[in-house]
């Protein structure tokens, strides 16, 4: 396989992911990083807070039409806030809770 094949194959890996959430915690860190309420976000996205308030816990997803509007904020509020991305040391990690030992 050629090398401009190749990377058509990952281009097109990546367009797949356009519709995918970060995990529930970045969620929250990309909300709370901008200094919006729940609220706030639940207004913009056309939903009440609870359901916000489950998306940050993981509890649910955002369906469409919100899904879009919610993943779009959530990659606006990456572009300015990419520290809220990073992994936060204070923030327990999936390997460090319930890990072997």
């Amino acid at each position: 396989m050629s090398d401009p094949d190749r990377l058509k194959r990952v281009d097109a890996l990546l367009e797949g992911l356009d519709d995918v959430l970060p995990p529930p915690r970045v969620r929250s860190q990309l909300r709370l990083a901008a200094n919006l309420t729940q609220q706030e976000i639940a207004d913009a996205v056309g939903v009440k807070r609870l359901a916000v308030v489950r998306w940050e816990l993981g509890k649910s997803n955002p369906r469409r039409p919100q899904r879009q509007a919610y993943i779009h904020l959530l990659k606006r509020l990456a572009e300015r806030f990419p520290e809220a991305t990073e992994p936060n040391e204070d923030m327990p990690t999936p390997a460090s809770v319930g890990g072997s030992g």
